[in-house]
């Protein structure tokens, strides 16, 4: 056997002693029941709002359910949006309102909507699972994605909407959870920023007032 050379034996050494030396929490009165994150001084729907903006979706605050349709309504007559997926009986009715009938095929539509569990103001974020009855596709399938959300479902951190998550389905968890945040990005290819590959390249939250 190879004898062991005197500088990776100092390393060794180092990474051993190292290993029994405990290493302090580094926010030891958290102890990851409280955010680390400095609380806003805004209104977490501002917070959210600027966040999500930063990244590219776009924003609209509706006072209440008849601005959301009359918003809604303005949104696909500019631009002459016809193939709108929804699967969400809420949303259907409100298509309905808009004498708007529902596309079928999510493969080949121009836009779904949704609803959400909960935004998330830090990070700009939507939080979605398999629970809701869109299930896991239709926010990605469509290259545009509208999300429909109201002022109780907005937390101010990740962890929050974790909390309120597992106090709504205990012991029935969705096997399925995204934190989307903005618009599909990737820069795999030659380091050149390209949205919609894997998923949307539009992200629309219409944020309303309940």
């Amino acid at each position: 056997m190879a004898a062991v050379s005197s500088s990776k034996e100092n390393i060794l050494k180092k990474i051993k002693k190292a290993l029994g030396t405990p290493v302090p929490l580094p926010f030891p009165e958290s102890e990851g029941t409280q955010t680390v994150f400095k609380l806003a001084q805004d209104d977490d729907a501002i917070v959210f709002a600027e966040a999500f903006t930063n990244l590219q979706g776009k924003f609209a605050f509706c006072v209440n359910e008849q601005d959301l349709q009359q918003q809604l309504q303005q949104l696909f007559k500019s631009q002459g949006w016809t193939k709108i997926f929804c699967v969400e009986n809420e949303y259907i009715r409100l298509l309905d309102k808009l004498t708007i009938q529902p596309y079928n095929n999510l493969a080949e539509s121009e836009v779904s909507i949704t609803g959400c569990e909960y935004l998330v103001a830090r990070t700009g974020s939507i939080v979605m699972s398999a629970a809701q009855q869109s299930g896991r596709t239709t926010s990605v399938y469509a290259p545009i994605h509208i999300c429909i959300a109201y002022n109780s479902q907005l937390v101010f951190d990740v962890k929050d909407a974790l909390v309120f998550l597992k106090e709504k389905y205990k012991n029935n968890f969705p096997s399925f959870i995204t934190f989307a945040t903005g618009p599909s990005r990737t820069a795999d290819i030659e380091k050149t920023l390209v949205t919609g590959v894997h998923g949307p390249k539009e992200v629309y939250c219409f944020l309303v007032e309940n």
